[in-house]
């Protein structure tokens, strides 16, 4: 298709989708399931962790009580985050390994760091550093998925449903948060907490998820995309027949190969074959580019630091905190919690993304953060003694304000799940030209995994009291509405509507000067897709009249 980019459509009704019927196909939802199952590894590590560290059986095993309050504040912190720390390496690895190996190779060598990782926490044997060791080789395998995933699904998905395709793996991820969370709630109420068991059954559901994940890439065909990157044009050809279940010589076959090859030729004439060094040029010097990188990057700090991820792992800690009491009740509704999240996924992927597109969702998730991060500051200011007096005792009295904190929470967790979260995958996968694309997204998922372990290992220390050096709970919730606010503002005038948009064409959303895309580049792009396709209907209608004089002439 000339243009490239099309309107909103019906994803319920495939007659009406710009593509054939028959790419719709089994296939494609089981690679869609396949690899979007590797956003289980974020949710299930991010809702498992808690609660673990929570069981008293996992704090007696790392003599947690001998530490004084500070260090108990930063040893839980750094436990927390080590994944982080690991899938920092872990996401920027993925660069090397998805453009050498390919994406399913990728997929499986990380399925196996990922299980050895936790294998060596869960037979830590007692030792603090085993913990942070096998988290920390856990999040090599874990950074990785968000790369590999993201980048497989939106290369393999047609253009009218890449937004719903990409959003799978976001929707895992809260599959994973609340197999995770209400895990750790059965095993608090029918194994109790003076059990090894307690915290490790639940721990089991990371190498459950890995096997299977590893199994079913066997079952799927390599990124037609990376194919002709790597030379090999046959077999991509052949893989994205078999995906689309048509013909090889289908002219949506045809069409689809010829845009990727022609793609791939303007980049490398653009970089002139320097290789890695070229790459870097292309992505720090050609100013489409950069703007793309600095797109990522800050998307990845408003995103990180609006404190709904940051909520997210430590999710039965703050219920407690404005007011849900008891340890199970807490696990229970920290496990409807993620219900929510789940839910809010689900709403994006099937009615947003790809209906009214990824800028307006993304506005509408981060306006209900807003609200949630507001009431949440404002409610902990008027009760300042929450969370920095110990054995504090909420009055009856406030009680209706602590359950209107509690469904903020769940708000925030719904908006999270709308806008940012979804958002901060899909647009990372989508933007960038097929030659930087694999080392752009390593790039910025590294910067996503460092500001998720600095928000994550800073968010304890930031509730503590202002005379233990916090900034109090009511300091940090006001610090997560700024940033929040902060975000609604960036995203309005900087980020350009990118659905329905073929990725070969994406490059034409960057050709005004940078002040101007976010709310010009749309408009600027459809006009060039009008021009072209006019350039192409004319070229074709000229060809047709030579054809045509040049059969009268024989006759």
């Amino acid at each position: 298709m000339a243009g490239g980019v099309k309107k909103p459509v019906n994803i319920f009704r495939l007659k009406n989708l710009p593509e054939p019927r028959t790419v719709f196909n089994w296939r494609l939802w089981l690679a869609v399931f396949a690899f979007g199952l590797m956003g289980a590894a974020r949710g299930v590590d991010e809702g498992l962790i808690s609660g673990a560290f929570g069981s008293k059986n996992f704090q007696d095993s790392i003599n947690y009580k001998s530490y004084s309050v500070k260090e108990q504040t930063n040893i839980k912190a750094n436990v927390s985050a080590m994944v982080q720390i690991g899938s920092v390496g872990g996401a920027l690895f993925a660069f090397l390994i998805c453009d050498r190996i390919g994406r399913l190779w990728a997929t499986r060598q990380l399925c196996v760091l990922w299980v050895i990782g936790i294998a060596i926490f869960m037979g830590n044997g007692g030792r603090l550093g085993a913990v942070y060791a096998g988290r920390f080789i856990a999040g090599l395998g874990i950074g990785q998925t968000v790369v590999v995933a993201p980048v497989y699904l939106a290369e393999i998905a047609p253009a009218s449903i890449r937004g719903l395709c990409t959003c799978v793996f976001t929707g895992f991820v809260y599959l994973g948060i609340v197999l995770a969370y209400f895990a750790n709630y059965g095993a608090s109420v029918n194994i109790g907490e003076t059990s090894h068991a307690r915290w490790e059954v639940p721990t089991s559901l990371h190498i459950m998820f890995a096997g299977i994940i590893f199994l079913l890439s066997f079952t799927q065909y390599e990124s037609p995309r990376y194919l002709i990157k790597a030379g090999k044009d046959e077999e991509a050809i052949i893989n994205l027949s078999r995906v689309c279940q048509l013909p090889q010589d289908d002219p949506y076959v045809v069409q689809e190969i010829n845009n990727i090859q022609l793609q791939l030729q303007e980049e490398k004439e653009a970089t002139l074959g320097q290789g890695w060094l070229g790459v870097l040029k292309e992505m720090f010097l050609v100013p489409k580019n950069f703007y793309r990188i600095y797109l990522g990057l800050m998307a990845q700090i408003l995103s990180q630091w609006s404190g709904a991820g940051s909520i997210t792992l430590y999710a039965p800690n703050l219920f407690a905190l404005v007011g849900v009491t008891g340890t199970n009740q807490g696990l229970l509704v920290t496990a409807v919690f993620g219900i929510v999240k789940l839910f809010g996924a689900i709403i994006c992927a099937l009615f947003l993304v790809d209906v009214i597109g990824r800028k307006r969702s993304l506005l509408i998730g981060i306006a209900l953060q807003i609200i949630s991060m507001v009431y949440i500051a404002a409610f902990l200011s008027a009760i300042p003694q929450l969370g920095t007096v110990k054995n504090f005792s909420l009055p009856e009295s406030k009680k209706p304000a602590s359950k209107g904190a509690i469904f903020m929470i769940f708000l925030s967790g719904f908006g999270w799940a709308l806008g940012w979260n979804s958002m901060q995958y899909l647009l990372t996968a989508e933007l960038f030209p097929l030659r930087i694309r694999a080392m752009s997204t390593s790039i910025i998922m590294c910067f996503h995994f460092a500001n998720q372990y600095g928000s994550s290992r800073a968010l304890p220390n930031m509730l503590l009291a202002r005379d233990l050096g916090g900034i109090s709970p009511s300091g940090t919730f006001w610090f997560f509405a700024a940033v929040t606010v902060g975000g609604f503002v960036w995203v309005l005038f900087t980020i350009p509507e990118t659905a329905g948009r073929d990725l070969e064409s994406m490059d034409r959303l960057f050709s005004l000067p940078w002040y101007k895309i976010g709310l010009y580049g749309n408009k600027d792009a459809d006009e060039k897709d009008l021009a072209i396709s006019e350039k192409v209907t004319a070229m074709e209608q000229q060809d047709g009249n030579a054809q045509h004089v040049e059969s009268s002439r024989e006759v």
